[in-house]
């Protein structure tokens, strides 16, 4: 199951599900204010397997956690941040020339040429 950071549109939630993968919200699950390490520790805690982040040094900040969850994935979503609409739009059309591929233990830095 994938998880949204808190830094993440919550929109996104929609698109996963239309593709037909769990995802729930860091901002849902009440975990706002948790620091990148605890975040990780809370989130395979709960049974997720993948967070997606627009924090381009969240691995470096959560090492310790990530390196004790070999099962866990991060991606860092590199598309700009815009207004949902416009966000969202971008969001598919990146995701229907590269889905994302989340590899346990690894941190992907997603799309892999964002425009």
């Amino acid at each position: 199951m994938r998880l949204l950071d808190a830094n993440m549109d919550v929109h996104d939630l929609d698109v996963f599900s239309e593709l037909g993968i769990p995802c729930e919200s860091a901002i849902h699950r009440g975990w706002r204010e948790l620091a990148n390490g605890d975040l990780v520790s809370a989130a395979t805690e709960a049974g997720f397997t993948c967070l997606l982040t627009h924090d381009r040094l969240f691995a470096e900040s959560a090492s310790a956690p990530l390196e004790a969850a070999p099962n866990f994935s991060v991606v860092v979503v590199r598309l700009v941040q815009r207004p949902w609409c416009e966000y969202i739009r971008q969001f598919r059309e990146a995701w229907a020339s590269e889905p994302i591929v989340p590899a346990a233990g690894s941190v992907i830095h997603w799309p892999s040429n964002p425009s």
